[in-house]
């Protein structure tokens, strides 16, 4: 009934994509300060825990079950997986079980939240997170996860996006700028990465679970799959090398934490891309990503803004600029399901993609600075400043990262 091969390697994409969370606690684990590591993490892990629960009661219907108020929300047809049985086939690929792509899809669901901790650290209490990873799933990431991939609004206006450059990347990019002009600035601005090493760790598991992430998406075992994984890694590669030749230039040290970033940055902007673009274009786009979201950085950093961990710049930007080249690359040729970019003559399509992208960052922007208002109200969202000097590990979580014993 179901293809063994299709079902097996959705399941293995499924569990590299859920890698990533815990890859992503590791990566701003390292970045953040030492005595902010363990509430930084947690943000990440505990996204996991809240997030299924909520993709179990309604997330999965809401982005994957009818269609509600003009393609904007699906409904609650499926919520509870009511209807979902072991013999449910996926619409969309009938070779693989509901189930299955039910698991997957609640994979990116955990991680697009988390991304955002990574620009207030340090800053924001863990109650009002717990509010805020609840509402803004409700009312930012399951909208346009159905208006793009659940059949909704922009899906039928055209406008693609292989893996996520608008849903996951743009809208957390945007949500990430919008509480970090909310929150304020850290008291503390210099605080050096705690550990570069598991920056790298975390690197890693984020490039590695990144092929489940972007070839995963072709929902299918064929030669799409295989081009989307290697427009990944070698998009990521150019990108690593190309911010690592700026950083050296511009500072005169080769900076190891800014290939890591580098890398990252090309993750994000092939994302969107992956399954449609030739492998030329790839390399484009990651040299692209290196060069823009290095400048992005640069421009965040001289505005004031106190992205602490670069979400805007990396995830953001890189969304955005991964989705406006896929209106640029896009090729028929490469993926019979996709479209003619600007430079196949489908200058409509560049339009479209470059609308879809600019209205989910405004929408994601305004939502997220509203609701970070709103929540306030009910329990103050940035710390005092007694717990901030003192780190939200201890002030909050009542634990350290590292037992640094007698000395």
């Amino acid at each position: 009934m179901f293809d063994t091969g299709t079902t097996g390697f959705m399941l293995l994409a499924t569990s590299l994509v859920m890698l990533m969370t815990p890859g992503l606690a590791f990566f701003y684990g390292g970045l953040a300060g030492k005595r902010n590591i363990l509430g930084i993490m947690m943000q990440s892990f505990v996204s996991m825990g809240i997030t299924t629960i909520l993709w179990y009661i309604c997330g999965y219907s809401l982005c994957f079950s009818g269609d509600a108020m003009g393609g904007i929300i699906g409904n609650l047809d499926k919520a509870f997986m009511h209807g979902v049985d072991l013999n449910s086939k996926l619409a969309a690929n009938p070779k693989l079980p509901e189930f299955v792509f039910m698991a997957y899809q609640m994979m990116f669901a955990i991680i697009t939240p988390a991304l955002i901790t990574g620009a207030f650290v340090n800053r924001v209490s863990f109650k009002s997170y717990v509010i805020f990873l609840v509402l803004w799933q409700l009312l930012v990431y399951y909208p346009f996860a159905h208006m793009v991939w659940g059949g909704g609004l922009l899906a039928q206006w055209g406008v693609l996006d292989f893996a996520g450059g608008i849903v996951v990347h743009a809208t957390a990019g945007f949500a990430a700028l919008a509480s970090v002009i909310y929150v304020g600035k850290r008291r503390d601005k210099e605080s050096p990465p705690n550990s570069v090493p598991l920056i790298a760790i975390g690197t890693g598991l984020l490039w590695f679970g990144w092929y489940g992430f972007n070839a995963g998406s072709a929902l299918d075992v064929n030669s799409v799959t295989g081009l989307a994984f290697l427009n990944t890694d070698v998009a990521a590669s150019f990108a690593a090398i190309t911010w690592l030749i700026i950083e050296w230039t511009m500072v005169k040290k080769p900076k190891f934490v800014g290939l890591l970033t580098g890398a990252v940055a090309g993750l994000a902007t092939i994302t969107p891309a992956a399954g449609y673009v030739t492998l030329n274009s790839a390399v484009i786009i990651g040299i692209a990503a290196g060069i823009v979201c290095y400048i992005a950085v640069h421009l965040k950093n001289k505005m004031g803004w106190d992205d602490a961990l670069d979400v805007w710049g990396v995830h953001g930007i890189g969304g955005c600029l991964g989705t406006i080249l896929l209106g640029v690359f896009a090729s028929k040729a490469m993926n019979s399901a996709g479209a003619d970019g600007l430079m196949s003559g489908g200058g409509h399509f560049f339009l479209i993609q470059f609308a879809a992208v600019v209205g989910a960052c405004i929408y994601a922007f305004i939502f997220t600075y509203v609701m970070l208002a709103l929540i306030n109200k009910i329990t103050p969202v940035k710390v005092p400043e007694h717990a901030e000097d003192q780190g939200l590990d201890a002030a909050i979580h009542g634990e350290k990262a590292y037992d640094e014993g007698v000395l």
